[in-house]
Parts: C-alpha cells; structure tokens; sequence
C-alpha cells in the first residue's frame, strides 16, 4: 500500500521547498511528501490520489495565494478528502482570517511564518495532528475499482470476468455510490466517462475496455511466448488444469488456451461438497485457483483471455489459429472445452442478459441480491449450489425446476440441504416462458406444466443453470463430433470395430482419441461423459497417459 500524502501548498517556491523539506526529514519515512505550488494544481494532485486510490493525511496550506485562497482550496479539497486533517500557514496580518477559516471549514491549527525552528513550533503540532488521523485511518481497498450500473451487461461483463479470473477487485454502483459520482468526475472533467469506468491502483482508467484490453493491463497472458509445444491443451476447466499438471509434472512442454478464465464452469461453483479429499468442501474458484498455482508451479504457460478458432493437420504436428491471429504447433493437441450454459429461448431474455437475466455468475452477482427475492431456473447440482449460496443473502429463492423432483437430477446431499433452508422455496414442473423489462428485468411469467397455468410475477434477478452446449464449431471438418457437438472418442468412433474414415494408424484410437491421431479429448466436452469435476479431472489426468504413448511412436 502506498503511504499516505502529506501535501504542501503555497505559491512562494523557497517557502514551498522549506516547508517539504522540514516535513520530509521528520514524516518522510511513514508519509509521502507532496507539494503543490497553487490551489489548482494542489486539487488535481488530490483528485489523482482520488483516482489511484491512496488517501491524504494532512494538507498545510499558505492562505495569501493568488486565484486562490487556502481557506477556498480547502472548501473544495473537503469534498475529495473529507477527513483529512488541516493546517494553515499564515502571516502575523492573516491570523483574523485564519481564526474565521477554523469555522468555516473547521480547519484544525493554524500556523505562523516563519515556523523555526520546526523542532519547536512545527513538529509538535503536526504530531498531534497525524497521530489523531492514524487512529481513525483505515486503508483504502488498494485494488482495482469498477464503477457501472448495475442493471448494465458492459458492467456485469466486466465483473464476471475479473470475479472468474480471482482479480480482486471493488465495485462502486454510481447510481447509490456517491463517491463513484466523483471519482468519475475526477477521471473525465470534461465529459461523463463511458461506463464501465475501471481504475487501476497506477491511476490509469479504462472506459468499456473488452476482457483483453483488461487482461493486458493486470498480467494476464494472451500471446505464447514460442511457435511450438509438446502439447497444447485447448480449456481450463478441471480436465484442462489436470492434463497441464500431469503433462508439465512428467516433462511435456505445455501450453493451456483458456478463452474466459481457468476452471471453467466449475470454477463459478459456490460450493463443491463432494469432491474427494476436502471433507467440508470449498468454492470452484478455490479449487481454479489452487490448480493454476500447480499448473505454472510446473511450468505450464496459460494464455488467458484466448480463444481458439480452427484447427488444422500437418503431420507431424497440430495446428491451432488463435482469434488473434496467431497460430501455435504441437505434436498432441487436447480439447477440454467444457461446456457453456444453454441460452434459454424465451422471448425477453435475450435483450436481458446481463441487466437482470444472468447464466451462472451467482457470486459475481449475490451480494448485489442482498435482501432481494432470486430465481433460479434448473435441477442439478450447479442450481443447487448457486440456490444455497444465494440463500445467504437473498430475502428468499425460488428454484423453478422443469422437472417432478429434485432427486432425478442433484446429488442427494444439495437435495437435503436445500430441504433444510427457510428462505429456499422449490417449485416443481416450471418453467419460465417469458421475461419483462425495459432496460433491466422487472417480471416473468412461469408456466405450470401440471395445470397448464401461467403466473406472471415480480423479478429482477433470474439465474440460469440449465443444459450443456458444447463449444466445438471450431473443430468443424477435422474432429467428428455427434448431432450436438459433443466430441466422439475411443470405442464411440468404431463402426462394426472398424476405425473411422481416415485413420491411418494400424492400432485402434485410444481411449480419449479421436478421429485424428494426437488430437485426444477429455471432460465434459467428450461425448458420453460424467458431467462432475471429478471425473474431468480423471480424463485430463488419464489422457495425458495416452499422450505420452502417441508422442513415443511420432
């Protein structure tokens, strides 16, 4: 954390250049000197802190300055910095105005010219004054700070992908956030800011900046750093993290292409309870984080926001095409895509998304319900999670569950929790068929299937799990995939035991390979998977154990 700011302001350059250096010599090593020779300039100079997030302790300020008084700066610099403590600098004729300055804005001393020496009629006073501020002073967030609307998909869009990729990071509402109001007037005096307006803690701001203008501005990695890897793993989610750490652990030069942030859907589970060795669960986003610090401990580079666009074969090697342009060869290639939440088509929703209508995003979002009623569409586990999580700050959550019981589709654990919650109301063969609002939700209409009845009910915030689309048009015309793109495999690609067209190879596909020789599968994405993160980790760790026999026959 920055030190805070002693600024001093007089328009005198000897006077200005005494007094920082009387202040430097005894604060310097706890507070950091700033001098300013004007009132304007002084004002910028605190709106700058504003913007980069540090925080003024003590402004000394000359009163006889042209333009500008020190009492009518201090006016102004009260509402940048409210709790700052203040000192005047005046002259034997200026001390009426500076004893008529303590009420108007309550300044706290007022001090002589000349101030020598400072041992005796300088430190003193600005001891007491310091040590006071010290003891109510907390510390500024230090991060960065997202000011939007909340009802606005730019916002929500920026927030999800800071929350996914573990950015920690504040968010200022500049409809209920006074102080947002400001600061985004500090960052554009001239014009309103586009909004999302994202501060960084070096002062830079970004208007509406896309995931790759943020990512290159907190250290993400977006470019490879070679032409060619061993193995190129195409997703983050649990199978992609799991092959990147068995491949990197046994030697493999490794490179994971993550095109939203690692751990996958996964990664945005509030809670995983089953997962084998955590006996009192943890977050998605714990287990993400935990497996990218393996993963680079290991070497592997992971290029985040990236996003695949084709693949194509030049035996011996794999090529990929980067949205950006760029292409990387390796020898095996790993598709661990994953899947994406199924749009729901329902008219209303599409013009709603992210301005009330949300898929997955529960802890992007839940702070946000406190107190609220939430809807929650879905009957698997990810719904329960997010049901249970958002139970904790919601006033109530109604799941709406296409089906006749929970149990046909959720773990029988989130089944009992979920029975056990006051504010969790279930309701069973129900779905949402229309979605009201302007410019964010206000109301949807649920279609009883048992009646046929439809209610049309209050709501501004409706969450949705449902389904498994995979990402895979990528592949088209290369990788065989079935009707709804989920990639075939292993003994799915043999027809009466035949290999599929094209291969050339006298042995079988293994287990996790496809219809192309060192393109290999594993995770949600593989046809006939187990959807649990489990099991995708199991097939990431298992088909880097084909891997190794492909490479060792290339």
């Amino acid at each position: 954390m920055a030190k805070p700011v002693i600024l001093s302001v007089d328009d005198d350059p000897e006077v200005l250049q005494a007094v920082a250096r009387d202040l430097r010599r005894a604060y310097g090593d706890r507070f950091r000197v700033l001098r300013a020779d004007s009132g304007a300039a002084a004002l910028s100079v605190l709106k700058q802190l504003k913007l980069r997030d540090e925080t003024a302790a003590l402004l000394l300020v000359d009163q006889r300055m042209p333009q500008m008084s020190g009492v009518e700066f201090l006016e102004q610099a009260l509402e940048v910095f409210p709790h700052v403590k203040r000192a005047l600098l005046t002259a034997y004729a200026d001390t009426d105005a500076a004893i008529r300055a303590i009420n108007t804005v309550q300044i706290d001393y007022y001090l002589m010219k000349p101030w020598d020496p400072p041992e005796e009629r300088l430190y003193p006073v600005l001891d007491d004054l310091l040590d006071d501020w010290l003891s109510s002073f907390r510390p500024p967030f230090g991060g960065i700070r997202v000011i939007g609307n909340r009802w606005s998909p730019q916002s929500h869009q920026v927030k999800d992908f800071l929350a996914r990729n573990q950015v920690p990071y504040q968010w200022l509402d500049i409809e209920l956030v006074e102080e947002a109001q400001h600061l985004a007037s500090y960052a554009n005096p001239q014009r309103m800011p586009l909004l999302p307006l994202v501060l960084l803690p070096d002062g830079e701001r970004l208007e509406q900046p896309s995931n790759v203008q943020i990512a290159q501005k907190i250290g993400l990695k977006t470019q490879a750093e070679r032409p060619f890897y061993d193995l190129v793993i195409v997703g983050g989610g649990p199978s992609g993290l799991a092959a990147a750490v068995y491949g990197a652990s046994e030697g493999l030069e490794t490179v994971m292409i993550e095109r939203e942030a690692p751990g996958g859907q996964a990664g945005s589970s509030s809670r995983i309870e089953n997962y084998l060795g955590f006996p009192v669960g943890l977050s998605g986003s714990d287990l993400a984080r935990r497996a990218v610090t393996q993963a680079r401990r290991f070497g592997v580079e992971i290029l985040t926001p990236q996003e695949v666009t084709g693949v194509r074969v030049e035996d011996p090697y794999r090529i990929v095409k980067l949205a950006d342009g760029g292409e990387i060869s390796c020898h095996a290639l790993l598709i661990a895509t994953g899947v994406a939440w199924r749009k729901l088509n329902v008219p209303g929703l599409e013009e709603l998304t992210g301005a009330g209508v949300y898929y997955g995003a529960a802890q992007t979002e839940a702070l946000a319900c406190q107190g609220e009623d939430v809807y929650i569409v879905g009957g698997a586990n990810s719904a329960g999670q997010a049901a249970m999580y958002f139970a904790k700050f919601a006033h109530q959550v109604t799941m709406l569950v296409r089906g006749d019981s929970l149990q046909k589709g959720m773990s029988q654990y989130l089944v009992d929790q979920i029975g056990a919650m006051d504010n969790i109301r279930v309701q069973l063969n129900s779905s949402v068929v229309e979605a009201k609002g302007e410019t964010s939700l206000s109301a949807i209409t649920i279609l009883d299937a048992t009646s046929g009845e439809k209610q049309t009910v209050a709501a501004t915030s409706l969450f949705i799990f449902i389904g498994a689309t995979p990402y895979t048009d990528w592949l088209d015309g290369v990788v065989q995939r079935d009707k709804r793109g989920f990639v075939l495999a292993g003994p799915d690609l043999l027809r009466d035991g035949k290999p599929p067209k094209g291969w050339t190879l006298e042995r079988a596909p293994f287990l996790l390979e496809t219809n192309v020789p060192g393109i290999f599968v594993a995770g949600d994405v593989r046809y006939g998977s187990v959807k649990r993160v489990a099991s995708g980790v199991g097939e990431g760790a298992i088909a880097v154990q084909f891997i190794h026999q492909y490479l060792s026959k290339v």
